[in-house]
């Protein structure tokens, strides 16, 4: 590919924040960064390691190796007009790509031509689709809007690549050279494609812990009761299917294996390292280990981030160092991992405790409550498929088991205790999409502090509590508030079918327990019949023909057993009938068994996959409340999963260009944001299909009388100061002038109320159509992005705190949600009598307000204080909005890249 003609530019500073580690599709890691003048010799090693197949497709002639002159041209680069990206692997270059800008002859320069070059070893591994969306990304912070490429007919390869980016493509042939040109905005299909990739490199990055086939354990001992040495009885007492090799250099042998000074010496391939040494010695071990090949690491070893501030240095340095050497790393400071798949049988962990096959796959971050965690879920026989306690988690962290899950066909059932979220934006994300195929079920500590607990640190949030609690019911996760309940949780869901609905039967032979099971029911929102009670003389007969009839009756969807110890008949005999029923009902079953936890042996059912216990097994509760709470949250769920999405904001409705050249022409003038004025506000707004009502301020009286004589009168005097508005003893507003003298007497009047004229500012308006005064809020948060509120207007409201959250996008049955959810709904719906507002028109607000915030995270803050709902419509009559810069704004939405580290903070 010839060189493109470039246009003259002043050169950037480096771009720093283009830089990124990066997942390759085969699970691998690599560093993806700008290139330097310091890179020449890299260049030109880099160069002559690529055949001369690949050089001739590059180049279209023989170009054996690069000139001087080359090598400086290529390496440099102004970072504006001639951008260029390396994808280095153990501080080598192992892919270049790069766009240069072409001026047309009326001096447009908005398009820019795009080359690749991969070393041929390197090949296959999805390294040009990741450059290109570096690049893309680039070239739109850079003001390119079109990418053309010249490609030989034969390099294939280069051809399916640009086919498969999910831009528009058009292209033509001439002169023996096909040419391929397309748009780089961001579109619905090439996001699509790039969240599909990142799926598979990072569920790819997981498999290859929970499948590795070797395991070499460093730091492993010859003591007793040490770290090393129990990973080692770990390993080989659980079963492990594959090898174990052991890494000591002061010993021969370790529990009777041989050991080796260091990976190296290892004479076959290793998968994964189990890392226990001191801290200061874990840098040494990710060096033998790229050396050897190892695709991961888990590192046991403390010292790092949970210590302080010297930790945390130790910290960045090591995932640095890892990721550069393209290995992932689980920890540190973590429990380990755990797979009970029976051809893998793998406990790399320090938990004695090897928990039963079944059908939940658990991630947790604390190392000391995972093993009370392994502990829990034996002695309930629930089961898990896998398990992961990731520490630090200072580099794989939940989003990537989420991806891993989604997949995996032993897992049915998500469990996740987090104690901060490092990048919310992705978990919703990812959540929301894993949460449509399998139950999500989540605890999160640290709901106030995000992020105290030492070691896995986060930047804070500004966004109020209830948005994260939002976040979780918008991405279909079952939250809940202990990790009793969340067993209580996945025990129903992991055996028994999802309710169709919020109708309960309950049946007993305890007339007290079954009124509390109902007056538990109807407490969390359950629809309750009047409660079976068959009396302490019950059979297991009557048991039968109670729950059969319950289960065939239409008007039920769900069904709570509760078994006492009666006189005349035995448990067996009660456990019998529910096993059988629980099995054939395609209706939720629970129970209160005997006052039983868990899944007792009597009510399970068998599990040809070998799990503790089948599909149709009857969870039991020691109380009837528990049963009767998880109930609750599965029908929640399901009803999430069965509600219609609803329509969006189609993308010919709303001109984001528009808008986004006002914007960037505010930050132009002020770098360092400014609040938007009226007619800013009106400009973006309206670029999106929202009116802000007309107004005029004025600071004098005949000031507002001409308002109102070029308004045509029926027009309301405002104050504006915001102190004022919140002052129920004060008229701030004056409604209904229609005439000069109505409105100098207005003046004078409010004037004299005010303590202070001078602070307040006057406006003049039209007298809007009457309604329920309500708020809709925008504001950009640094960890999750966009977030939208709803509420009533009023002090009422914000002291209470009565507000609907959600995060963009957002669909018409969220936008739905947000509006009856709060307290104050029923002043929408016809409250005493009042007339019912057109809930339609605040649905379709909220809706344009969220693909705002969403297309626009410049726009730090909106806030459409206040809009009057009535019967016919929705008028916004004031708004305020400010607009700040943003330097890596949503990064992670356009370009594949794994978590970065900032300052201190290490997030997901």
């Amino acid at each position: 590919m010839s060189e493109a003609t470039t246009a003259p530019g002043p050169g950037l500073d480096y771009p720093k924040h283009w830089e990124a580690d990066v997942l390759l599709r085969d699970g691998h890691t690599a560093h993806l960064r700008p290139i330097s003048v310091d890179d020449e010799q890299l260049l030109v090693e880099f160069y002559e390691q690529v055949s001369a197949e690949s050089k001739y497709m590059r180049f279209f002639a023989p170009m054996p190796r690069l000139s001087e002159r080359d090598v400086q041209r290529f390496t440099h680069v102004d970072h504006k007009d001639r951008v260029a990206f390396v994808l280095t692997v153990a501080r080598k270059i192992i892919a270049v790509g790069r766009f240069d800008r072409i001026v047309d002859k009326d001096g447009k320069g908005d398009v820019a031509e795009v080359a690749f070059l991969v070393q041929d070893a390197h090949q296959g591994r999805g390294i040009a689709q990741l450059l290109l969306e570096h690049l893309a990304q680039a070239g739109r912070e850079r003001g390119v809007k079109k990418f053309v490429a010249e490609v030989l007919p034969e390099n294939m390869r280069m051809i399916q690549i640009f086919r498969d980016a999910g831009y528009h493509v058009a292209g033509g042939f001439a002169d023996g050279v096909m040419r391929f040109e397309f748009p780089i905005d961001s579109t619905e299909t090439s996001i699509s494609v790039m969240l599909s990739r990142e799926h598979r490199a990072e569920a790819a990055s997981i498999q290859r812990f929970f499948n590795a086939r070797s395991i070499a354990v460093i730091g492993a001992s010859r003591r007793q009761d040490t770290v090393g040495q129990t990973l080692v009885r770990n390993l080989v007492l659980g079963d492990f299917r594959g090898r174990v090799y052991v890494v000591n250099p002061a010993a021969e042998a370790v529990s009777g294996m041989p050991a080796y000074a260091s990976v190296s010496d290892i004479p076959d391939t290793v998968d994964v390292a189990i890392v226990a040494v001191p801290a200061e010695a874990v840098q040494d071990v990710v060096l033998d280990c790229a050396a050897k090949g190892v695709h991961g690491m888990i590192v046991i070893s403390s010292g790092f981030a949970e210590t302080g501030e010297e930790g945390r240095v130790r910290q960045r340095r090591l995932v640095g160092l890892a990721r550069s050497y393209g290995l992932r790393l689980i920890g540190p400071n973590c429990l380990g991992i755990i797979n009970t798949a029976a051809d893998t049988s793998l406990n790399a962990s320090l938990s004695t405790v090897m928990p039963p096959r079944g059908r939940a796959g658990f991630f947790c971050q604390s190392g000391a409550l995972g093993v009370a965690i392994l502990e829990k879920v034996a002695r309930r026989g629930l089961g898990l498929s896998s398990f992961v306690s990731a520490g630090n988690r200072a580099d794989v962290s939940g989003n990537d088991l989420l991806q891993y899950w989604e997949e995996d066909a032993s897992t049915e059932v998500v469990l996740l205790y987090l104690e901060s979220i490092g990048n919310p934006r992705k978990f919703s994300r990812v959540a929301r999409r894993v949460s449509r195929r399998k139950p999500v079920i989540a605890v999160r500590s640290g709901r106030t502090t995000q992020g105290v607990p030492m070691g896995h640190a986060v930047r804070s949030i500004i966004a109020p509590q209830a948005a994260v609690d939002a976040m979780f019911r918008q991405a279909g996760v079952i939250q809940v508030d202990t990790l009793d309940e969340m067993f209580d949780v996945a025990q129903l869901v992991a055996h028994q079918p999802l309710p169709r609905g919020r109708r309960v039967a309950v049946i007993g032979n305890s007339d007290a327990l079954g009124l509390l099971a109902a007056d538990a029911a109807a407490s969390v929102g359950l629809q309750v019949r009047e409660p079976v009670a068959l009396g302490p003389e019950a059979t297991a007969e009557d048991f039968e023909d109670a729950l059969d009839a319950a289960i065939d009756d239409p008007e039920v969807d769900s069904v709570v057993a509760v078994f006492i110890p009666p006189l005349n008949t035995t448990g067996e005999e009660v456990a019998n009938v529910l096993a059988a029923v629980g099995e054939q009902s395609d209706k939720p079953l629970v129970s209160s068994f005997l006052g039983s936890e868990g899944v007792p042996e009597l009510l399970r059912v068998p599990d040809v996959a070998g799990s503790t216990a089948g599909r149709g097994s009857v969870p039991s509760y020691p109380a009837v409340e528990a049963a009767v709470r998880a109930l609750a949250r599965v029908v929640d769920y399901a009803a999430w999963l069965a509600r219609p999405e609803g329509e969006v904001v189609a993308p010919e409705e709303v001109d984001e260009s528009r808008a986004r050249r006002r914007v960037n022409r505010i930050l132009m003038e002020h770098p360092e944001g400014r609040d938007l004025s009226f007619e800013d506000l009106r400009d973006v707004l309206d670029a999106y299909g929202i009116t802000l009502w007309e107004r005029i301020e004025v600071d004098s009286e005949d000031a507002a009388v001409a308002a109102g004589e070029k308004l045509g009168w029926d027009v309301v005097l405002k104050a504006t100061a915001e102190h004022l508005r919140q002052r129920l003893d004060l008229a701030h507003v004056w409604r209904n002038i229609d005439t000069e003298a109505e409105m100098r007497d207005a003046w004078s009047t409010m004037h004299g109320i005010i303590d202070e004229p001078g602070t307040a500012g006057f406006i003049v308006q039209r007298v809007a159509p009457p309604g329920v005064p309500v708020a809709i809020g925008g504001l950009e948060d640094p960890l999750f992005g966009p977030v939208v509120s709803f509420g009533v207007s009023g002090a009422a409201s914000e002291l209470l705190g009565d507000r609907a959250y959600r995060i963009p996008p957002m669909h018409g049955g969220e936008a739905a949600d947000m509006v009856r959810e709060i307290k104050a709904a029923p002043l929408l719906f016809g409250y005493r009598g009042s007339e019912q507002v057109d809930v339609e028109a605040i649905e379709h607000l909220l809706l344009r307000v969220a693909q705002l915030k969403n297309d626009l995270p410049q726009i730090s803050s909106l806030d459409l204080n206040l809009v009057l709902a009535g019967a016919h419509g929705a008028t916004v009559l004031n708004a305020v909005g400010r607009v700040e810069p943003v330097a890596d704004a949503r990064s992670d939405w356009f370009v594949r890249r794994l978590s970065s580290q900032v300052g201190d903070t290490l997030h997901d």
